[in-house]
Order: structure tokens, then C-alpha cells, then sequence
């Protein structure tokens, strides 16, 4: 199916999305480009906090033209009782409701998953909070960064001699969402095997709460942490660029001030590595042969790959190590990306169009399904562009819409 006709697999699933910033404007905009219904829910006073990060054009972030692709932007004053009331009708007809607040907010407007399942039992609640909606950390707020530290990530993250760093991207916020997409769909799918969506005189399946944590999210990546440290009381520790116990599996600097990643840890491959930096002698050495010999002598190994990456200029390292049939990668900057063969082979740029014409390239939407890909309909909304529209859908007509605009809920 092309991708230009394709609705998405998702097309008919109504979204509402409750909550700013990331983790669940992420999680529904994965849902949104894969053909849901997703309208965001926005404060009539400036909208989500994102509009106004990093990069602008014209006053709008950059970033908003991805987080909040093919989203509709409805203005809700919620602390206004009628707004409340628009909002929980939204939600009594979505199949899916995704919110980050903190927990306690949508109990406190009535909008909790409690209070609204007694109405729709086969809703789908996504909430996605610092530390869940239980335990003694529930109520804290909680952004990624601290999801990252408290879920091990930040503690194996940069140098040994140095304090942990943080990934250039918001990468605990990004994984819960993740986490949240794939709730949400194991809960779609036990809900249409228990009797589908609600409909008048039916209740439909089982719906359910999808509570995702952004410091386990984090933590579901940590491989062998656990499982290391109490059978062998081992902590991992922070390695810099590489990958600890697997040798050598690092990152090297070339003569032209490049970087390049090597992963020469198959024992085949490290043999083939060695000969093709010229190092014979340890191609030959039978304590190298295999993994746990060579961990013993990282140091002696890295300086050897090290010495012979800083005689290289990239491209060249590339070329021996490919010749070799050995996997190495340069360390990519968006620069690299939007001119790099494969990234255009796999179309991973789209072009579009904002409102004035001026032309944008977007990051492709992934992953990539053979029959009914994901699409770009349009990029980010305007703030409340599609209130008449929402509402209209909803019962209101132009007179009553024009009330809730002058009395400051829209």
C-alpha cells in the first residue's frame, strides 16, 4: 500500500492526550502517525511548554513540527467546570487516554481511570509519571533526567574518573513513551479479544490502566545489572566508550579529528581486525583468542587499535575495516545523516511545507510497516486550530463555541 493513500493500521482509534512536554505527547504522537484520531487537549494560555523549546521559527519550536505531527489542538481551560465537562466527554468516547501529570491531578478533576471506567469499562488509560501511581515516590515530580539517574542509566554513563553524564537527548522521557506504545497496544488487543469498544447497549471488552514509570522504563533497559550484582556482587561501573567485558568494543579517534566506533569482539572478527591494523603478533596470540583473554588485556588492546585509528583519516580506517569485513561506524552528526547514502536509500528525511511555504525536512516516521505505513498528514497544529472542529463533532454549534471563547475556556 503507498504510503500517501495508507490510513495506518491505527485508522478509527480515538486518542485523547492529556499531559505537555514529552514522555506522553511522544507516546500519542507514535500513535497519531500510524493513522489515530489523537486530539491534544492544550491550556488556552500558550499551550504545551514544547512550543516555546530550543530552536523557533516565527515564536514556534522547531520541535513541535515532529512532537505534535498529525495531532488536532483543542484549547481547554480545566480548571473551568465546562471545560472539565468537554474533556471528560472526550474521554468517555476515546479507546485510548494518554496523560503525564502527576498522579492525584485527573482524580482531582475527575478524570481519573477509576472514575471514568465506571462509564466505559473497556477504556484504555496510559499514564505515564515520574515514579507510577503508587509507592512513596508517587507524588514527587519526576522529569527524565531523574528517571535516567534513579534507573541506572546516568551511573554507567561517561568516564570512570569523571561524574556520570547524560545522553545529548531527553532519553529517559523517549523510552517510557516507548514503553507506553507498547502497553498501550498489548491493552488494544486484550480489549478487542474481550469484546471490543463500547457501544450503546454493550459494554465492550476489558479496558485497563497502562501505568508506566519513567525510572523502571529506564531501568527494563539495564540488560544484566541485576542479576550480575546479586549473584557476583558486581556494580557496573562507567567505562567511557566501551562496552565493559566484551573486548574490543570501543571508540577511537582518527588523524583527521574524527571518531570512529569499532566492535571487533567476535573472536573471528578480532582476529581479522588484527591483521588488518598490521598487529600480527596478536592475531596470533592465543590468549587473545577468545573473549575472556582479551578482557584481561584491554588496556594493551585498545592502545594498538588507538594507534593505528590515529594514522588513519576516516575514510580510510572505514575502507580497511570494511575490506576486513569488520563492523566500524563513524560517529554520525545530523550532518553526517542528511547527506549519508543509506539514511536516503531508507528515506528517512521527509520534505514538507510550513503554512508560509517554507520548506522543512522532517525525520521519516519508523518503524517501517510493508502494508500500512506510518505518514506525515500535516506537522505540529496552531494552538486551539482545531477547536471548531472538535467541538462541532461534539454537539456545540458556532453560537455556544463563541460563549466558551469569550468566557476564556477555549
Amino acid at each position: 500500500m503507498d504510503n500517501k493513500t495508507s490510513n495506518g493500521p491505527l485508522a478509527g482509534i480515538k486518542v485523547l492526550e492529556l499531559g505537555t512536554l514529552i514522555a506522553g505527547p511522544f507516546c500519542a504522537r507514535m500513535l497519531a502517525e500510524f493513522g489515530a484520531d489523537v486530539i491534544k487537549i492544550e491550556a488556552p494560555d500558550g499551550g504545551d511548554p514544547i512550543r516555546q523549546w530550543r530552536v523557533l521559527k516565527d515564536g514556534t519550536s522547531l520541535w513541535w513540527s515532529v512532537q505534535a505531527r498529525n495531532k488536532k489542538s483543542l484549547t481547554l481551560n480545566l480548571k473551568d467546570a465546562r471545560g472539565r465537562a468537554i474533556a471528560r466527554q472526550l474521554a468517555l468516547e476515546a479507546d485510548i487516554i494518554i496523560e503525564n501529570y502527576r498522579p492525584g491531578v485527573l482524580e482531582k478533576w475527575e478524570l481519573g481511570y477509576e472514575q471514568l471506567k465506571l462509564e466505559n469499562s473497556a477504556l484504555i488509560m496510559v499514564r505515564l509519571s515520574g515514579f507510577g501511581q503508587t509507592g512513596p515516590m508517587k507524588d514527587q515530580p519526576g522529569f527524565g533526567a531523574i528517571g535516567e539517574s534513579m534507573g541506572g542509566l546516568r551511573y554507567v554513563s561517561g568516564f570512570p574518573d569523571r561524574p556520570p553524564v547524560r545522553v545529548g537527548v531527553s532519553i529517559g522521557d523517549s523510552v517510557a513513551a516507548l514503553h507506553g506504545v507498547i502497553g498501550a497496544m498489548m491493552a488494544l488487543r486484550h480489549r478487542d479479544a474481550t469484546g471490543g469498544r463500547a457501544t450503546p447497549g454493550a459494554p465492550g471488552g476489558q479496558g485497563q490502566m497502562v501505568d508506566v514509570a519513567l525510572y523502571e522504563a529506564v531501568f527494563n533497559m539495564m540488560e544484566s545489572l541485576v542479576p550480575e550484582y546479586d549473584q557476583a556482587g558486581v556494580v557496573r561501573e562507567r567505562t567511557g566508550g566501551a562496552l565493559p567485558g566484551i573486548v574490543p568494543s570501543n571508540t577511537y579517534s582518527t588523524g583527521d579529528g574524527e571518531n570512529i566506533v569499532i566492535a571487533g569482539n567476535g573472536d573471528a572478527i578480532f582476529k581479522r581486525l588484527m591483521l588488518a591494523i598490521g598487529r600480527i603478533d596478536m592475531a596470533g596470540d592465543a590468549q587473545l583468542a577468545r573473549n575472556d583473554g582479551r578482557v584481561a588485556r584491554t588496556a594493551e588492546i585498545d592502545a594498538a587499535i588507538g594507534a593505528w585509528c590515529a594514522g588513519q583519516d576516516i575514510d580510510g580506517a572505514l575502507a580497511v575495516l570494511k575490506a576486513a569485513d569488520v563492523p566500524a561506524g563513524k560517529i554520525y552528526s545530523v550532518r553526517d545523516m542528511m547527506s549519508d547514502p543509506q539514511f536516503l536509500a531508507r528515506e528517512m528525511f521527509e520534505q514538507h511545507h510550513f503554512a508560509d511555504g517554507t520548506p522543512v525536512k522532517l525525520p521519516a516516521i519508523t518503524p517501517k510497516l510493508s502494508a500500512t505505513p506510518g505518514r506525515t498528514k500535516w506537522l505540529g497544529p496552531q494552538l486551539g486550530q482545531h477547536n471548531d472542529e472538535v467541538l462541532g463533532e461534539l454537539g456545540y454549534d458556532a453560537e455556544a463555541i463563541a460563549l466558551l471563547r469569550a468566557d476564556g475556556v477555549l
